[in-house]
């Protein structure tokens, strides 16, 4: 029973290096010389702990698994690496003495590494299945030579086979198993950046769908009445004309503003922002707006609400959510506006309106470059908003009722 707790042993000081990698640096380093370091320090990591806590044998064997972390780290690394890791190998056996123990271990490598690196471009290039078969056959090789050399080295006793025959079948197990298990990884991260990909691309041709159609428009309506003053007409008729035109390329040159916000959200030129200074700000900027709109702004700020951010940024964010709640009142109506510092150092910014409110599903729906409530609107300023927000370190929380209103709660770390 000891034995086989042992072996588990060594199983999870190999694994846990290995998921280690993969859960906290793969795909984190854009460097590939660090990238590979870390991997070859991993796997050498597991070389070291797999001999410091060997299964002792009748006192006299010390068997190990420092054979898996040394083939698969120099099959997935390359030659480099497996130079790297023989040596550990034979460092670390000299260290703990040199006897017939370490002369096995070197003449084993001495034999089996060349054959491993040139095994290596092979495994590279091939597909999962054949790339489990090359490292067991590499593993079973290993193993034949090891038991050779420990038969020339001890003689052909019974025990000697017995012991090694266990070994034997324990490293192909366990070779299979974790070169299996890194396939798998490496397959479910390829997958995962595929299916990245693939929504990278579908966002793009919503939004150039998106841009194309909203842009059109404008541009389509400019067109016309430019043909309009070509013909004959009165003056009065053919100004209107002028000034829809104009209209309508501003609400084109909106649109180009909007999708350049979310193209490139500035993030730089951060200073410390006094948040409701900045509310009262964008009320000024939007009163006239809300009167026009016979809604009522309510506002009740605290001071010393104090933040890091783009001011220019925090006020076109404001004014995109506070539009979109007069907007949403073509009644009119009122919205409250409050500002304070919590308790846990954030600010918090409420803006809740009694308008049509939202279901829970158009709710989920917000930020989406291609959904809006509004008929004319493309649903950008408010996918620009939640972008600033989140490049603040700050969330977002919507609240809504159909029929009743929408709150928008927006927490921003404070200093």
């Amino acid at each position: 029973m000891n034995e086989i707790k042992d072996f588990l042993l060594q199983l999870s000081l190999i694994a846990v290096p290995m998921f280690s990698y993969h859960l906290f640096f793969k795909g984190h380093l854009k460097n590939k010389n660090h990238d590979l370091l870390v991997k070859s320090a991993f796997w050498g990591f597991s070389i070291l702990l797999c001999m410091s806590f060997p299964l002792d044998v009748g006192g006299e064997y010390r068997l190990d698994i420092r054979i898996i972390p040394l083939l698969l780290g120099t099959l997935y690394c390359g030659w480099k690496t497996g130079i790297f890791l023989s040596f550990i190998v034979i460092l670390y056996r000299l260290y703990s003495g040199l006897d017939l123990g370490f002369l096995n271990t070197f003449l084993t490598l001495l034999v089996a590494i060349p054959v491993i690196l040139y095994f290596q471009k092979s495994f590279e290039l091939a597909k999962r299945n054949k790339r489990v078969k090359i490292a067991i056959f590499l593993s079973f090789y290993y193993c034949l030579v090891g038991v050779f050399w420990l038969c020339i080295l001890r003689g052909f006793a019974s025990m000697n086979i017995q012991i090694q025959t266990i070994h034997f079948l324990f490293v192909l197990f366990s070779t299979w198993l974790f070169t299996t298990l890194n396939e798998n990884i490496r397959e479910i991260y390829q997958l995962r950046l595929e299916i990245e990909d693939a929504e990278k691309s579908r966002l793009i041709s919503e939004l150039t769908s998106v841009f194309a159609h909203e842009i059109r428009n404008p541009m389509q309506v400019t067109r016309g009445f430019l043909q309009l003053l070509k013909e004959p007409g009165s003056w009065d008729k053919k100004k209107d004309y002028i000034q829809i035109s104009i209209e309508e390329l501003d609400r084109a040159n909106d649109v180009i503003n909007d999708l350049l916000s979310f193209g490139k959200p500035s993030t730089s030129d951060h200073k410390k922002v006094e948040v409701c200074t900045e509310v009262r700000r964008v009320i000024n900027i939007i009163k006239a707006y809300s009167m026009h709109q016979n809604v009522i702004i309510e506002a009740n700020l605290s001071d010393n609400c104090w933040i890091d951010a783009n001011p220019q940024k925090l006020k076109q964010c404001m004014i995109n959510i506070l539009k979109n709640a007069i907007e949403s009142m073509p009644e009119g109506g009122t919205v409250w506006i409050t500002c304070r510092k919590t308790e846990d150092g954030f600010v918090e910014i409420k803006i809740k309106d009694e308008g049509i409110g939202m279901t829970k599903e158009q709710v989920d729906s917000l930020g989406s470059p291609y959904y809006s409530l509004k008929e004319s609107g493309t649903g950008l300023g408010m996918m620009v908003s939640f972008q600033i927000i989140q490049s603040l370190k700050g969330k977002v929380r919507v609240h809504s009722e159909k029929g009743i209103g929408t709150e928008f709660s927006i927490l921003l770390p404070g200093t």
